[in-house]
Order: C-alpha cells, then structure tokens, then sequence
C-alpha cells in the first residue's frame, strides 16, 4: 500500500481555503438525503448584513459548527440554515453616508431611488461578512442561505402582520415611545442602552394662580417644562393636602396647568412635588392617561424645539435647557440646583439621547401573545443552558408591555396597510390592494414606515423553513429547530420575539434548547469596543494562526453562559497543538511506507499491551466527548481530545511503539504497531474535526480510508464494548513506572542525558511481566543504561535513592551518575549564599530609617525576598542532609 506523507510543515491557509471549497463544491453541508436518519436542525442567527465578523460572531459561529459537525458524525440529517439580517436602522445610515458623501440626500431622490440603493448595496457589500463566516469553517448549508427581505421571508412578514391584525392583536395608537432625533427614527426599549450621567437637579417654583403660595418641583429636564399640563405630588403627602385641586401658573408662558394627586409620585425625591410632561417622559404619559392630561410637544423629530417652546424655538434642546435655566436665575421661579446622578438612556446604534415622545405607532398587544411563550420555559418545554438565564427571560415577559413595531425608516419590511384617500378606509391585506372595498375608490396610499427588524427576523426559525407554506418539505423535516446557540446579550431582542412569533404563528416551539454563551473579553477582562481600542479582528489571527487555532482557542476553557477572556498566550498554545498533531500524523505515516496491513472500520486485534491500553483510552475519550458534546460542554470536550491527543497518543503511544515500528523487535509487532497507529491516528482525527475540521480533513485524507471526505465518515462507538481491562492496568503500572523514576532523577539533579542503571522489584508477576517485557520502552524513557529486576530488595545498592510505585520498589543507584563529594560542595556553597541573603535582607528590613521612606511595595518586596530565601535554603538543606546520609551508607 502507498501512503504519502504530509509536508513537512503545516500551511493553514492552504488547507484551509483547498478543503472549504472541496466541501462546498461537493455540496457537503446540505442533509442527507437518506429520511430514516434523525433530523438535526439549526438556525444561524443572521448577522447584520452590515457587519464584519468580531470575535463575538467567531465564538457563535464555532460553537454552532462543533455542534453541527458532530451530529453529521453521530448518524443524523444535519440542516444548518444560514442567513443575513437587512438591518433597517444600520443598512439605512450606511446608505445615506454613501449618498451624502456623492452630495446625495435620501429627500432629493426619494424612497423608490433610495430603496433601489439599499438593495445595490445590499448586493454589493452585504456577502462580506458570510465569506468572513466561510473563512472560520462553518458548515451551514449555503444553497439554503436567506435573507430577512429576500421573498420568502418577505411573504411570511405580510403574513404574520396581517393574522395578528385580523386577530386584533395589531393596532395603531398615540403612545409615548423611544425616539432618536439622530437616527430619526423610534427604538423599542430594549434597544435602549443607559448610561450613568453626572446632571443637574433644577428646583422651579410654580407660583399658584390664586397667588396663595408657590410650589417647588424639582426636574431633571426643564427644557420640557412647556409641555407640563400638571404638577403631581402624592394624596398622602401632608405638605400638599391643600395644593391639590388647584392650579398653579407654568412659569415663562403664564400658563395655569392643575395640581393632581397620584400614588406613583415619590414623596422622598425633590420636594414631593413633580411636574408632568405626557409628551416627554414615559411614566408622565401614563399619569397623563390615568388623569386624562391633555399632550403637548415641544420638539420636532430632530431634538429642536418647536413652536410649543415659545421664544425658544430652534433651539436644539439641550441648548434649551441651559438658556432656560439662565432666564430663570436671578427671578421668583427659580430656587436651587443640585448635583445629580441619574441614568440616562441612549440610541444602541449611534448613542444620541433618546428622546421619550408621543407619537402615533403601530403595536402589538403583547400580553396574550406572551403567555404561551412564559409558560414554554416555565414547563421546561424549551431549556436554557445554563438555567439561570430562564430568571432574566421569565421577568422581562412577566413584565413586558405593548411592543412599538413600527420605524420611521425606508429600508425594510414596509407596513402592509394602505389608507382610502376619499373614504378613509384602513385597509390591510395578504395582497397589494388596488380599490378600496368600501367605497371602491382607487386613490390608495400605503403607510410610510417599516416594520422593526426584530419582527422579520423573529420569524426566523420557520419562515426559513417555508412557513407560512406548513407543506414544504423543510418544514416538515427540521421544523422545529434543536438548539439556538446566542449570546446572552439578545435574550429580549430576539430570542425571546422568536418564541412568542413561533407560538403564535405555528402553535409549537422554535427550538428546544437556548444554548447561552458569554462575551469574549479582552486579556484584562474588558469587553471588546472602538472606543478602548482592545478589538481583535478573528480574520487576522487566522490568517497568522488558523481557523483551527482559533476555533480551539474559542471553546478552550469555556463554560456555558461565562465569559470568556482571549489571551494571545492561548492562541499560540493552539498553534503549538496543532503543530504538535501535524507532527505526529507525518511520523506515523512517515512509518506506514511500507505498510502491508488493513486499517478497517473496527480496531485491530493486537496481543501488545500498549496497543489495547491505546484503543481501551480512545474509546473512553469518544464516550467522555460524547457526553461532553451532548451538553453542550465545548470547553471540556476540547480538553478531553487536547489532553487525549497530546499527553496520551503523542508522548506515550508514539514513544512506546517506536521499537516496534523501527524492526527493532519481531515482524508481527511492527505490523500491529502500524495498523493500531493508523487506525487510532484516523479515528482521533474524527473525534477532533467537530473542533478542528481543517487540519483533521487534512490528515484523515492521507490516512487509508472509505468515503470522500471525514465530514461524513462515522463517529467512534464502541458498539462491542471492546475493553482491555489487564492492558490498561499494566500500562498504568508502567507510565507510573517511568513518571517515579523521572522525579526520583530530578529531585537528585541527574541531567537527562545522564544515562543510570535501574533496580526494580516488583510487587507481582503482572509488574514483572510489564517491566521485563517492556524494558527497551523502559530504557528509553527513563533514561536508563540497565535494568536490573531483583528476587529480594536486600540486594539492591546502598549508595541510592528509592520510591515505590504501586507496591513496586523501584531503586536509582547513584554510583557512576553523580559524585556525592562535588554534588555536596555545590550544596554547602549554595546554602552559605542563601544564608547571607537572608542576613542581607534581615539587616535591611531591621533599619527603621529604610522603612519608614521607602515606598511600601518595595518594603513588601524585600519581605518575600526574605521568605523566598529562606524556602530556597530550607529545600537545599534537606537535599544536603539526605545526600550526607548516601554518602556515608
């Protein structure tokens, strides 16, 4: 048989880029066509078709391919859908950047020429970030790849918008929401991100109209104190019993607006008395609706103020609030300011203030469409891993309120409801309407906003699978999904829409299991920005690493739910296994040149202890990963195969088997050796590729075997319960063996390249047989010139060191391999420099003068110097006596 080797050194770009396109050229990542397998199915969140992969897309990506690679190897029809997300709000500034820096504006050309834009640059940048997400290895299925506004998805939208209004769960309504005057545009509250801010407490004084007194509000926003139509304070609040009912005059405009009493105001804040602003605030807007507070607003859609501000007008509003308060200084309204710290909310996208601001929106009603949704998780229908983040989804639903679906934008899923221009008809329809059926004009007009994205792609688990068509075949097969795999950063965002969406929509869940994994952070424990300057692109540590590196780097130490820190220590400590692994694969094929055996499906039947102690440990790794990979413990199966790989096959089977593959011993043990290495070598490699796909395709590929690629070769199972229980017990002895020597010669200072006789005797016949039956390996790896095994340990040389192993009693003679005499000199020398050390550093730390000026961690450091001398001189001392007791046995 002809076996060719690998190159001598691994080029990952090479690998890499030749087997992901054998792989998508071979249509690899798509299901099985064979229907009695299991199904397996997941969806890729859809990464914003505006985005560049960060290290946070790179950990998703990883996690999800691990999963998706090894269902494939474990039997089932794996559908990994992959997609983008339009991004309405991002997609939208990215396009208006583009035209404003051609001397464009989105007015001069209108909606149908900017939307057409949208779409050109869609089609020109928006596959960037999926060739990034080919370059980590994903194994998605790419003739499957959507997009939140491609047809089918557009269908489903239309769909899901008008069942919900039909059912009524849709309406229009005035209501205060988030607004960004940058972004134009309103963000629901979970898009809102806050900020602590260091401001300003203004205490006013509104003077009462029948000029009995004044009261005094304290506020945070003045600049809105043209749109207060009340003063509140609470109907327990003895100060104010009396104030209540009465009016009091709006400072600046004259304006008399009442006093209220409600159970909502703070006695303790300010002075007990609050001004209500329904427009402008969100907890004023409900008092106003439980009072029946008429609404005034005071800016525009840009943070300017509007004619409602009097004289300010044109001012941007926090412009307005320093003018104001500069007005008002120095006169009857004004009383006091105190600093104040208080959280303020800002736009996710460009971190303008959000401005809360009535308008007229689209909703759904949430509180039915919840319920199913809570009770899923409640019931465990739908897990998540870890459990503690079901607390953080059950109270964001127990509490959520209507959600604001629709955006004052043009890119996007564009509201299906058209309003009759002579009758006033609302219509919404499946299909584009072209008469309106009340009055049967034709003078129709749609709504101007589109819906926000997380509607589109809340629908993502079944509308990529067909719906609403319920008949497709894809939906049949892998409707619904298994796992989501997201971080914990979207719970209410998207993982929590999608559940609610699939209840409603397909009377079932999306997924079963919520796998929730943490941020990657920085060396220093802080998450990734711009703004630190601490971003590391994934696409170039693969480029000087690999997409393999990488990947293990991602999932190594990894724990459900737990951040994650990445250290260029751990990178390299990737490479370095993975050069380790290139090494190996090259050596065993480098010994199967002149191979004349079988490397089938099954172990081979060997008689050597080493090589059913090595199938024995594989197929305990194969069933640990297993369980490892079935809960979604990435970073301890990663360990399991690392450590398998590196401290088992590299430095105790390759070792062990060298005799043997060099003819050192008879023919028989050569060809056993070479089919166990193969077929251990290629089976690893399947254990290995969920994580590591590249370099494992590589060497499987090299390695005799059936199938055209080791995606979908088979994993390991030992259906037979093959075990060598007295091989495993014989090479436990014998590594214990070897490790107890190797201390014994470190701890007497003996260079490894200094060869010693050995004296063994054995606690049993099955010792003696490993010990005399493998005394070459024995040699080999403990360095040694000799093996003696004795009948009695009387025999055994005086002038020695022992340690017993296992009931063994294994003694390293030290006549010939180290010279007492010299070795204690070095000794003494050594304890008297220690000892002058501790002196030196006793005598400085008793001068006052010294500690007392000198900074106090360099006191603290001349203390552990104290306490590290002494340690060094203690463990010298103990050697020197030990060695004494030799030198005169």
């Amino acid at each position: 048989m002809s076996i060719e080797n690998l190159e001598k050194q691994y080029d990952s770009s090479k690998v890499e880029n030749r087997w992901y396109e054998f792989w998508e050229h071979n249509h690899l990542f798509a299901p099985s066509a064979d229907r009695s397998k299991p199904a397996f199915s997941i969806v890729m969140p859809p990464p914003n078709v505006t985005g560049k992969l960060h290290m946070g897309h790179a950990m998703d990506e990883t996690m999800q391919d691990i999963l998706v690679r090894y269902k494939r190897l474990k039997g089932y029809r794996v559908l990994w859908v992959p997609g983008t997300d339009h991004a309405g709000i991002a997609t939208q500034a990215k396009v208006d950047n583009m035209l404003r820096e051609q001397g464009i504006s989105r007015e001069d050309i209108g909606r149908e020429k900017f939307v057409d834009h949208c779409w050109d640059w869609k089609k020109q940048y928006g596959d960037t970030i999926t060739r990034q997400i080919r370059k980590l290895g994903a194994s998605c299925d790419w003739d499957r790849e959507r997009f939140t506004m491609d047809e089918g998805c557009s269908r489903a939208v239309r769909e899901a918008f008008v069942s919900l209004y039909e059912q009524g769960l849709i309406y229009q309504g005035n209501y205060i929401v988030n607004w960004c005057p940058h972004c134009h545009t309103t963000i629901s509250d979970i898009e809102v991100e806050h900020e602590d801010n260091q401001g300003a407490l203004y205490y006013l004084n509104y003077p009462l109209e029948d000029g009995s007194g004044k009261l005094t509000i304290a506020t945070t926003r003045p600049e809105t104190m043209f749109g207060d139509t009340a003063v509140a304070v609470h109907p327990d609040d003895e100060r104010y019993k009396d104030f209540i009912g009465k009016n009091v005059i709006l400072p600046i405009i004259n304006k008399p607006i009442p006093v209220i009493a409600d159970e909502y105001v703070e006695m303790e804040f300010g002075t007990g008395a609050v001004k209500i602003t329904p427009s402008h605030d969100v907890n004023d807007f409900e008092m106003g609706e439980r009072h029946k507070l008429p609404h005034v607003v005071v800016m525009d859609d840009y943070g300017v103020m509007n004619e409602n501000a009097g004289k300010y007008q044109g001012m941007d509003r926090f412009e307005c609030r320093k003018q104001v308060i500069k007005d008002l200084e120095g006169t009857p309204y004004f009383d006091h300011t105190e600093d104040y710290s208080n959280s303020v909310g800002h736009c996710y996208r460009c971190h303008t203030v959000i401005e809360p601001r009535v308008s007229k929106q689209w909703f759904v009603r949430m509180e039915q469409i919840a319920k199913p949704a809570l009770q899923a998780v409640l019931d465990k229908d739908i897990q998540f891993v870890p459990e503690r983040f079901e607390k953080v989804y059950i109270g964001w639903l127990e509490n959520i309120r209507d959600w604001c679906i629709s955006r004052q934008l043009w890119w996007g899923h564009r509201i299906p409801v058209w309003y009759c221009q002579d009758c006033g008809e609302v219509i919404c329809t499946r299909e584009d309407p072209t008469v309106c059926p009340s009055c049967g004009s034709h003078h129709l007009k749609q709504d101007e906003d589109v819906l926000d994205t997380w509607f589109s792609s809340g629908l993502w688990p079944f509308e990529v699978m067909g719906w609403p068509d319920t008949d497709k075949d894809d939906y049949k097969d892998f409707y619904p999904t298994d796992v989501l795999v997201t971080g914990r950063d979207i719970i209410f965002f998207w993982v929590a829409r999608m559940i609610f969406d699939a209840y409603k929509m397909t009377d079932q869940r999306p997924f079963k299991d919520v796998l929730i994994h943490g941020l990657v952070l920085d060396q220093h424990g802080r998450k990734m920005s711009k703004s630190l300057g601490n971003g590391i692109d994934p696409l170039e540590e693969i480029d000087k690493y690999g997409a393999d590196a990488l990947r293990l780097t991602l999932v190594t130490g990894v724990t459900p739910g737990n951040d994650v820190r990445y250290r260029s220590e751990k990178i390299e400590a990737a490479r370095n296994f993975t050069n380790k692994l290139w090494n190996a694969a090259r050596f065993v094929l480098m010994n199967l040149e002149d191979f004349q055996g079988t490397v089938s499906d099954k172990p081979p039947v060997s008689e050597d202890m080493v090589d059913q102690w090595i199938i024995t440990r594989f197929y305990e790794v194969a069933e640990k990963m297993s369980a490892e990979l079935d809960h979604f413990d990435f970073g301890e199966a990663a360990k399991t195969i690392k450590d398998f790989i590196w401290n088992e096959f590299c430095d105790w089977y390759i070792e062990m088997i060298k005799p043997r593959l060099y003819g050192r011993l008879t023919p028989e043990s050569k060809l056993s050796a070479q089919e166990t290495a193969a077929w251990i070598l290629r089976e690893t490699t399947v254990l290995l590729h969920p994580i590591m796909p590249f370099i494992t395709e590589e060497i499987w590929q090299h390695l005799p075997h059936d199938g055209e690629s080791i995606i979908i070769s088979q994993w390991p199972e030992n259906t037979e319960g093959l075990r060598y229980d007295e091989a495993y017990k014989g090479m436990d002895f014998f590594m214990d063996l070897v490790k107890g020597i190797r201390a014994m010669r470190y701890d007497m200072g003996i260079p490894t390249g200094k060869k010693s006789a050995l004296q063994i005797h054995c606690h049993n016949e099955e010792q003696k047989a490993v010990a005399s039956g493998y005394e070459t390996q024995l040699k080999a790896l403990a360095y040694a010139d000799e093996v003696t095994l004795l009948a009695d340990i009387s025999a055994a040389e005086r002038q020695s060191v022992s340690s017993v192993v296992q009931g063994a009693e294994v003694v390293l003679p030290l006549r010939g391999v180290l010279d007492l005499g010299e070795e204690l000199a070095r000794l003494q020398k050594e304890m008297d420099r220690l000892a002058s050390e501790v002196t030196r550093a006793e005598k400085k730390l008793a001068n006052q003068g010294f500690v007392a000026k000198a900074p106090e961690a360099v006191v603290q450091a001349e203390k552990d110097k104290v306490e590290s001398y002494k340690l060094d001189l203690e463990a010298v001392k103990k050697r020197y006596d030990m060695l004494s007791e030799l030198e005169n046995a």
